[in-house]
């Protein structure tokens, strides 16, 4: 395990996924560095000193990450420059001396990804492929945590999903295999993880289980992609935001998300979380 006091850095803490990777490295008796943007929402755990730097200024992040070993690094918010503050936090993350980066990407990841944002990720794989330092790549499919906010003010669940099937997974899982990474002193170097849930459940098999665990009726309401654009323009978001929302359907209308990974019982022992065990959860 992983000793020293600045061995380690972790992005994200004041997130919901960084904050699980901090959580349990603390309960493990890790100590770690949490980079933020903003010390006041870091989360106050032993063993944890929290140091100041965002993603795009090159020079703070050399300097928060001076003497570290490992990072976890966490994506960076959805912005149209994302993929040049991810090269610009890995290329000062390597000036400062970093061995090893443990990026969190996104399933089915490449230049010809249907969901737009998943080029974002496969260029920032290229370019942390390409700097010579150790590197696992956590590839998550879509948050099983996140289905409930699928649905709409009107309670249904509308997208260009089609019949497509989707193997959402728990961010507690995702979490617990970035733990394993992260204090394995390198046994994952060089791996791609594709970390999945346990089932590809369709829109209308998600639906039921929204139902079920709500007490209501949720119903998925297929739309053309023209329906998927004209439902989503109310909200005034920027284009390349409609594109990445859409798109995260029609890639599920294409299988692009249905492959169920073994990867997950792999590293931490046992099944990966279903939906319903998530929403149990909490």
């Amino acid at each position: 395990m992983i000793a020293a006091q600045t061995a380690l850095a972790v992005t994200g803490s004041t997130g919901r996924l960084g904050s699980r990777v901090a959580r349990a490295l603390s309960r493990l008796g890790v100590d770690q560095r949490l980079v933020v943007r903003d010390p006041s929402k870091a989360p106050a755990l032993p063993g944890s000193h929290i140091v100041t730097a965002d993603y795009s200024d090159g020079a703070g992040v050399r300097t928060a990450l001076t003497g570290a070993h490992t990072v976890f690094m966490v994506s960076a918010s959805e912005t149209p420059d994302r993929v040049q503050q991810h090269i610009t936090f890995i290329d000062a993350a390597v000036a400062a001396g970093v061995q090893r980066i443990v990026y969190v990407s996104f399933f089915g990841a490449s230049p010809t990804a249907i969901f737009t944002l998943g080029r974002d990720h496969w260029a920032t794989e290229e370019h942390l492929r390409s700097v010579g330092v150790a590197h696992t790549i956590l590839r998550d499919n879509i948050y099983a945590d996140f289905t409930p906010h699928f649905i709409g003010t009107d309670g249904s669940i509308r997208g260009p999903a089609g019949d497509g099937r989707v193997a959402v997974v728990a961010q507690a899982d995702i979490a617990e295999v970035a733990v394993a990474v992260l204090t394995s002193n390198g046994a994952y170097d060089g791996r791609t993880l594709n970390l999945t849930g346990p089932e590809a459940l369709t829109m209308n098999e998600i639906a039921a289980i929204l139902s079920d665990h709500l007490g209501r009726t949720v119903s998925y309401i297929p739309e053309t992609i023209d329906e998927a654009y004209a439902s989503r323009a109310s909200y005034g978001a920027p284009q390349w935001q409609v594109d990445g929302w859409v798109s995260t359907y029609t890639a599920i209308a294409a299988g692009e998300l249905a492959t169920v990974s073994e990867d997950i019982p792999e590293v931490t022992g046992h099944p990966a979380m279903t939906l319903k065990q998530v929403l149990e959860a909490g």
